[in-house]
């Protein structure tokens, strides 16, 4: 999976919405409840329509076998694609998954997660994205997700 920092189509995609710094600072003053930002999950980097996301591991994650639980990727694939999707729109914290597909491709390793996120189709009301997941240090993904986000009306 390639990221939104290539050169597409001969033109250099847009900046970010919002950086890295700026979305951490609003996810712990909306989401004060949640390790988003600073528990077991790093925003990495960020650029317009696109996200890594890095979780780390934790013993408490695994479930029966020794593999990281499902629930935990799926968590991981969707807070990812969450980010990218603010990158690209601004701070809009009531955009919401309305579809969530995930594959899962082989057992992770007992390391961090990375993920990455690129928005496939921006458009007034939804976006589609894609997300790759990692072991930290692999090459091969252990799921590959894709995803639809509602984008709530903005007041003008």
């Amino acid at each position: 999976m390639t990221n939104g920092r290539d050169i597409t189509d001969g033109k250099q995609m847009a900046e970010p919405k919002l950086t890295r710094k700026q979305l951490v600072a609003l996810l712990e003053a909306e989401f004060p409840e949640a390790s988003h930002a600073v528990g077991d999950y790093e925003i990495e980097e960020v650029w317009h329509g696109g996200a890594r996301v890095r979780r780390r591991h934790h013993e408490r994650s695994l479930r029966p076998g020794g593999t990281v639980s499902g629930p935990v990727i799926m968590a991981l694939a969707d807070f990812t694609m969450y980010v990218a999707v603010l990158s690209a729109i601004g701070w809009v914290p009531l955009a919401v998954t309305t579809n969530l597909t995930i594959n899962f491709l082989r057992k992770p390793t007992a390391r961090d997660l990375l993920a990455e996120a690129r928005l496939i189709k921006l458009g007034k009301r939804l976006a589609v994205g894609e997300v790759g997941i990692r072991s930290d240090g692999k090459e091969d993904l252990v799921a590959h997700v894709t995803s639809t986000y509602s984008i709530p009306v903005q007041p003008v």
